[in-house]
């Protein structure tokens, strides 16, 4: 066996570097989404031993929906790339191309075996440059065939040094075949027909058997003339070997699946749900149609399931003449090469062996697969039809007068193929180029249209996104998902009667429930979300609850280990219901199906804490993250329920929740306002200050965020600073009666700006006339304004509001013994010009003290967190997590807190009730007013 030289690695890497490399800039499209960019064993939180557990895509192999497809090592591999890179889509891609690169030395090192130095570079070159290869090369999920091939070729490679010089059995290369046979079939299930290509190199090269030889030893035998020869039984012992642990493999296999099939409906494969003959005939002419693929790979398409191929209903169908000629030909160059023991016979057979045999698994003759043509699959048959090729082109081009002819045609075909290959990289940049590019080569495949309608409908291209959906009814008219993509789109579209029709129609191309017949056998389970789509378009009409969980309970009839029903009845549905107890115990249930589903434990939570039952919703927050240690919305939650305990011990977890929320959602303001609350429970003012900022940076006019800085400024004696924040609050929301207070109270007692803060309380008075607060503190001014009689009408009108406030009743007491001194006197009760600050000085020894945190109520406080995010319910809909509002400082009469308050009006104060001051305060700071939080999702 020739080796493989250096140029000729670096020959075949060059060309498949340019040939793939612009492949490198595309991104995850089409099965990519579920295997990569869905698919949580990726992430480095998830157990390694979820890999063995789960199947391609993530889903537990337990599950009826898994597609029962078992590559733990293959997503090993997306494990090792999301580590270096995460998401980053050019890593996985170039991972790819290397992988690519690394078969076609393997294959050259193979055709080797069977072919000259020059007609295998041709074979290698042919198949690294093969157009039928870029969706196995440049899709990402086609790493699959990547691995399986290259363990695949790596042990056929060792088998062949099973036989010794002096023809005896070597067994180690045979355990190490055996042990790179397990790994091929662990990057993809096709890996396993490696043993049956050891055993045609066994049978009819190693020991050079032909067919009609082993008859004749067979027919010998029978007839008792004689026993089998040597070489036949050690023949005998190494297949047996091979059988045995090729039995061992699908028997591990077979419980892997736990004895069952996926689920596939007639949408997937047509064909395998027909009757006979149109099943065996179509699938008998799927053959001929992959071989087309191999001969002219001009029209590729990403997708060929549902009616782009038709299904042939008729012996009279002249496709059928396709499969007999396909047949005839196979016939033909098996009976060439089982009949002779030349050279050129054993190349053939090798070849066939390599491109029928691992195409047997997903041929549709023995089980159904969920395709009808998949040209990823055609990765390895490709390498039985490149050695076909090399070896006509060996044969041709030793004919002298058609030599040249021959390495012209060759350089030709590589070079358009080359070409081709190069283009079509491009197919694959985004799911819309993808799929628009094969809506070129079939237009009659309904889930082609569906697929470019997603693209668009990621776009927010809703109404173009719709007229494909509708395309894609006229193409299929039964088809369920196309029906529901269209009432989606009519929901984005905010055309709630045509979504609710379109839903309908989906509804009743269901299969009718049939007695003793187990549903999921005739029905995807994801057409069942039809239900619960339907249920949450019908729930926002409050006097159709009752018809939404009508509609739930029907897929969890249909299916009883349906989870999405629960999670989406669960979702809002019960709560708005008021529901509770019931939300709680079918939440209970859906966690006995599946205990691993963050989501699930997230939802409970919700309940939790509706139910006001805080401890447990934390319990079941902390359950979310076990499983999920970045789930976003728990981990906001959780670290603000946290927060809202009000515990000091609870502060530093919830900060580093908070912390590791504004990683995976940095462009969220809420995250970092949160992080800002922290850190003035913990009197870390310049951190809160800081965070603070940068929720305002996020989200201009952010209230919340911006009146917490003016108070934050404000308690920090930097008056001046909190004003820019006030009117920045103002601006955006002018009604803001905090803001006016506080504002007021800075340009009172600081800016001693009396018309100013007169302004503010005015404006409080006119938008709500019943504000105490406001209407008490606008009665100071007046006093402050020498008007002593103003301010006592004023103060007579307050107490009429608040007759149980003794504060007021006391000040009134002052306003009037001060007019009754000054009457005795002879003074005027009104300054000349309104009074002013001078005026107002003058009196100030014996002045009604606006309201503060002294007269027995907190001051203004801070402004409530963003605690409640509508959180995105799996089922589609959202759920307000909503806490009553509460005031900071009890009744609303209290005054803003400011820790800068002059001498004067804390004077006379005893120091035991100065501390009590500061401890209302610190109550105060400590408690929320509001829930503000907005997480946008459907």
């Amino acid at each position: 066996m020739a080796v493989v030289s250096w140029k000729e690695i670096l020959l075949l890497t060059g060309l498949v570097v340019g040939c793939y490399w612009n492949s490198v800039s595309c991104g995850f499209v089409f099965d990519d989404v579920s295997a990569i960019l869905d698919n949580k064993d990726l992430r480095p939180a998830t157990p390694l031993r979820n890999l063995f557990l789960n199947d391609f895509w993530g889903t537990p192999m337990a599950e009826e929906r898994s597609h029962k497809s078992y590559r733990p090592l293959t997503v090993l591999t997306f494990r090792l790339n999301y580590l270096f890179s995460e998401l980053t889509a050019a890593s996985y891609h170039l991972l790819n191309v290397v992988l690519h690169a690394v078969v076609c030395v393997l294959f050259l090192r193979v055709c080797r075996l069977f072919l000259d130095k020059t007609s295998g570079l041709v074979a290698a070159l042919l198949f690294a440059v093969h157009p039928i290869h870029t969706e196995a090369v440049t899709g990402v999920v086609g790493r699959a065939e990547l691995l399986s091939s290259i363990f695949l070729l790596a042990a056929f490679l060792s088998y062949t040094k099973s036989t010794g010089a002096d023809r005896s059995i070597v067994w180690s290369p045979i355990a190490l075949t055996v042990v790179l046979v397990a790994a091929a079939t662990l990057c993809k299930e096709q890996g396993i027909t490696v043993i049956g290509i050891c055993c045609v190199h066994e049978v009819f090269v190693a020991q050079g058997f032909t067919l009609p030889m082993l008859l004749d030893t067979l027919r010998r035998f029978l007839q008792g003339k004689g026993g089998f020869p040597y070489a036949v039984l050690q023949t005998l012992l190494k297949l047996i070997v091979l059988v045995i642990s090729t039995l061992l493999l699908v028997i591990v296999r077979v419980q892997v699946i736990q004895s069952q099939l996926p689920v596939f409906t007639r949408f997937d494969n047509p064909a395998a749900v027909s009757h006979t003959p149109t099943r065996q005939l179509t699938f008998n002419y799927l053959l001929p149609v992959n071989a087309w693929l191999l001969l002219n790979p001009s029209e590729l398409c990403c997708d060929w399931t549902m009616g782009t191929i038709p299904l042939v209903e008729s012996l009279l169908d002249l496709r059928n003449l396709a499969t007999l000629v396909f047949y005839a030909s196979l016939g033909l160059l098996a009976y060439h090469s089982l009949r002779y023991r030349h050279s050129s016979a054993r190349t053939v057979i090798m070849a066939l062996s390599l491109m029928v045999l691992p195409f047997i698994p997903a041929s549709n003759l023995f089980f159904p697969v969920g395709f009808v043509v998949a040209e990823r699959v055609l990765y390895v048959p490709s390498m039985g039809f490149c050695v076909l090729v090399a070896h006509g082109f060996r044969i041709v081009s030793h004919k002298g007068h058609l030599k040249k002819i021959s390495w012209l045609v060759i350089g030709v075909l590589l070079t358009t193929h080359a070409v081709k290959t190069f283009q079509r990289n491009w197919d694959w940049e985004s799911e819309y180029t993808l799929f628009t590019s094969a809506l070129k080569v079939n237009k009659n495949n309904a889930k082609l249209w569906n697929n470019v309608g997603h693209a668009l409908e990621n776009q927010n291209n809703y109404a173009k996104a719709l007229q494909y959906f509708l395309q894609a009814t006229r193409v299929q008219p039964d088809d369920i998902g196309a029906h529901m993509n269209v009432g989606r789109t009519y929901k984005n579209l905010n055309r709630s009667k045509e979504a609710e029709d379109a839903y309908l129609v989906a509804k009743s191309l269901m299969p009718q429930v049939i007695p003793g017949k187990k549903y999921a056998t005739r029905v995807a389970p994801n057409h069942l979300n039809v239900y619960i789509n339907l249920a949450n378009l019908i729930r926002a009409n409050e006097s159709r609850l009752e018809e939404a969980d009508q509609l739930y309970r029907q897929a969890i009839s249909m299916r009883p280990d349906f989870k999405q029903a629960y999670i989406s009845r669960q979702g809002e549905l019960l709560l708005k219901m008021n529901k509770l107890t019931e939300a709680r115990d079918a939440y209970l249930r859906a966690l006995e199906l599946d205990r691993t589903n963050a989501d699930l434990w997230y939802n409970l939570a919700i309940v939790n804490i509706e139910m006001k039952d805080p401890p447990e919703a934390l319990r079941n927050f902390n359950r979310a993250l076990e499983l999920n240690p970045r789930h976003k919305l728990a981990l906001f939650n959780s670290a603000l329920l946290m927060q809202e305990s009000g515990d000091p011990k609870f502060w530093p977890e919830a900060n580093r929740r908070f912390l590791i929320y504004v990683e995976e959602q940095p462009d969220d303001a809420n995250g970092y306002f949160n992080l800002g609350m922290l850190a003035m429970d913990a009197s870390e003012n310049a951190a809160a200050e800081r965070w603070m900022r940068r929720a305002i940076a996020l989200q201009a006019g952010f209230r919340s965020a911006l009146f917490n800085l003016a108070l934050l400024y404000s308690q920090s004696k930097r008056e001046t600073d909190a004003l820019p924040a006030l009117d920045e609050l103002l601006r955006h929301h002018p009604e803001h009666v905090k803001g006016l207070i506080l504002k007021g109270d800075i340009l009172m007692n600081h800016k001693k700006d009396t018309g100013g803060a007169k302004a503010c309380f005015e404006r409080i008075v006119r938008m709500d006339p019943t504000n105490v607060q406001g209407k008490h503190n606008l009665c100071v001014v007046y006093f402050e304004e020498r008007d002593l009689p103003r301010a006592a009408t004023c103060l007579e009108e307050t107490l009429a509001m608040a007759p149980n406030e003794e504060y007021v009743r006391r000040h009134l007491s002052i306003v009037r013994s001060k007019m009754a001194a000054m009457s005795a006197a002879g003074e005027p009760l009104t300054a000349a010009g309104g009074g002013g600050a001078a005026a107002a000085a003058a009196a100030e020894d014996e002045a009604p003290q606006r309201v503060a945190e002294e007269e027995g109520a907190a001051g203004v406080g801070e402004e409530g967190s963003g605690a409640d995010p509508v959180g995105k319910w799996p089922g589609g809909e959202k759920n307000v997590r909503t806490s009553s509002a509460e005031s900071l400082g009890g009744a609303d009469q209290s005054q803003p807190g400011d820790s800068g308050r002059s001498d004067q009006q804390t004077r006379g104060k005893t120091t035991e009730e100065v501390n009590g001051i500061e401890e209302k305060r610190a109550a105060a700071l400590r408690r929320l007013e509001e829930i503000e939080r907005i997480l946008s999702g459907d």
